[in-house]
């Protein structure tokens, strides 16, 4: 008996996932749901802290990190990354005017203010999926 069944043979590439990282759970929702929208697969954390001690052995394509949270700074976050070894392309996002100190540092690709603009969230995120792919 014949199939009637089409028969496809292909792998869709999965979607790029971003790590969000902010200490505001309505930023966190909020970006969250943005990002699905745009079929990113979004995972969020709470803090630095979380994020290290959640981190899989693959890595995010783009991490999204608050600069201004207790503990431990998006700054200081990505510091840790780097001096770990571990190289994620990352978008400092912050509510306050001092989110440009960050664009010098080792693996920002973008530094955003609160609120974000959908626009330029996005052109930092495809650029830092981007460079990501290329390494």
């Amino acid at each position: 008996m014949r199939s009637l069944q089409p028969q496809y043979s292909f792998m869709a590439e999965a979607s790029p996932w971003i790590a969000i990282v902010d200490d505001d759970p309505a930023v966190l929702k909020a970006l969250s749901r943005l990002l699905r929208t745009r079929s990113y697969r979004a995972r969020t954390y709470g803090s630095g802290q979380e994020l290290l001690a959640a981190l899989p052995d693959e890595l995010p394509d783009c991490l999204i990190v608050d600069l201004q949270m207790p503990e431990m700074n998006g700054l200081e976050l990505q510091q840790h990354l780097v001096s770990s070894g571990v190289t994620i392309p990352t978008i400092l996002i912050s509510a306050k005017g001092d989110v440009a100190l960050g664009e010098r540092e080792s693996g920002l690709v973008a530094s955003l203010r609160k609120p974000l603009q959908e626009q330029a969230l996005f052109e930092a995120i495809g650029k830092a999926a981007g460079s990501r792919q290329t390494k």
